[in-house]
């Protein structure tokens, strides 16, 4: 197993999943560097790969039929048209009845002001009902690219575009999760304000298809440690902490 990868996470998948994203997130090192979130996603994700069932339910999804029946890291979310970029998200878990996109944040919030860009292609209409709320947030990041200071709201939203084009695919109701990191080398005080930014953004788009949940890894992994699941669970759950302090 390479120090890349912790025990149990089937090493051979996460590399045929990444290179397959093509963010040459291998290749280049990044993957290796101590504050790589994409490494914190794929091992935290790819333990799950070929024993969905184990997945602990997301903090506020508890509504939700479970278990998984499949796991995904590095799934892409096309948009329903042919050409140009469509998004990718770090992890995807069905169920029966959902389809649930996992973008996962390590210290990208924390490292620079984003700057919402936003194409005119997402004017197209055709997201479908019950999106207005999503449109709102992309007419209002035009209107004010910097309203966010810590959170990638433009990001979301294409997310959001694209769970619901997929999710309409495979007929299953769209969710998307912002699975957050709070690293102890962060200040609390930017750690509030992303908090904050969050649950503006939340309440933004309450109410649409593509439903929105924001968890922290602190949190999630919390459920890792319940009785009701298996040590294998507990022991990668700590696992993740040693390693990623997430």
């Amino acid at each position: 197993m390479s120090e890349l990868f912790l025990p149990g996470v089937p090493e051979h998948l996460v590399r045929q999943a990444l290179d397959r994203a093509g963010g040459n997130e291998l290749a280049s090192g990044k993957f290796a560097n101590p504050e790589s979130s994409a490494a914190l996603a794929a091992n935290g994700f790819g333990w799950f790969i070929e024993r969905p069932a184990l997945l602990p339910a997301f903090p506020g999804l508890d509504d939700i039929d479970w278990p998984a029946v499949s796991v995904e890291i590095e799934r892409q979310m096309r948009f329903p048209w042919s050409g140009g970029r469509h998004p990718w998200l770090d992890a995807a878990v069905v169920t029966e009845t959902h389809l649930i996109g996992v973008e996962s944040k390590r210290f990208e919030p924390f490292r620079d002001r984003k700057q919402a860009v936003l194409a005119e292609a997402y004017d197209r209409d055709v997201w479908g009902e019950s999106m207005e709320p999503w449109l709102t947030m992309r007419d209002a990041l035009r209107s004010d690219p910097s309203a966010y200071r810590f959170l990638d709201a433009a990001q979301l939203v294409k997310h959001a575009f694209g769970l619901v084009t997929e999710a309409g695919r495979i007929n299953r109701s769209p969710v998307l999760v912002y699975l957050y990191a709070e690293p102890s080398r962060v200040a609390a005080s930017a750690c509030s304000a992303h908090r904050a930014e969050i649950e503006v953004f939340s309440a933004a788009v309450r109410g649409a298809r593509v439903r929105f949940a924001a968890v922290s890894w602190s949190d999630w992994l919390k459920r890792f440690d319940t009785t009701a699941v298996s040590s294998g669970v507990r022991a990668h759950a700590e696992a993740l902490r040693c390693k990623f302090e997430p």
